[in-house]
């Protein structure tokens, strides 16, 4: 763990202390792109792994974003009933576009602009949960409903 916080992670601290929620970054030695990797660095299930998948509207174009379980595939049947559109995987340009963040380290708050935003009603769960802070090597820790408050979001069955 580091004391100086990154570039990017310092972006989310920052982000977080609007809140009003006492949610800190941490930068770990261990990688945690992968929702495995995270479980492993951290020391938590899979299952409390926020994983925040930028997935676009296959006619608007528009980014949507799901924070699902760790332990959880998306359904993009599911999704499409929510969003009223087929969705698809973007490439890593148009999510570094549409987010600020590369793939592996996407936070589920900070984006450049406003985000549709569903959440895996799986991650309820748990008391508490862990999400990326903008890099491969940094989270933080909050609750399910910390993380409904932050980012807005719809709880839904991704499944």
């Amino acid at each position: 763990m580091s004391s100086k916080l990154s570039k990017s992670a310092e972006k989310i601290q920052s982000v977080l202390n609007k809140f009003g929620y006492e949610l800190n970054v941490l930068e770990l030695s261990g990688s945690t792109r992968t929702s495995q990797e995270a479980a492993n660095t951290i020391g938590c299930s899979v299952g409390q792994i926020a994983k925040s998948l930028i997935f676009k509207g296959k006619v608007s174009n528009k980014p949507i974003l799901i924070i699902a379980s760790g332990a959880n595939r998306v359904n993009e049947k599911v999704i499409k009933k929510y969003v009223g559109e087929k969705i698809q995987r973007p490439d890593a340009d148009f999510v570094l576009k549409e987010t600020g963040f590369a793939i592996g380290g996407i936070p589920p708050i900070g984006h450049k602009d406003n985000i549709t935003t569903l959440i895996d009603e799986d991650l309820t769960k748990y008391e508490e949960i862990w999400a990326a802070a903008g890099t491969p090597h940094a989270v933080f820790k909050l609750t399910p409903q910390i993380l409904k408050d932050i980012t807005q979001g719809k709880i839904i069955s991704i499944k």
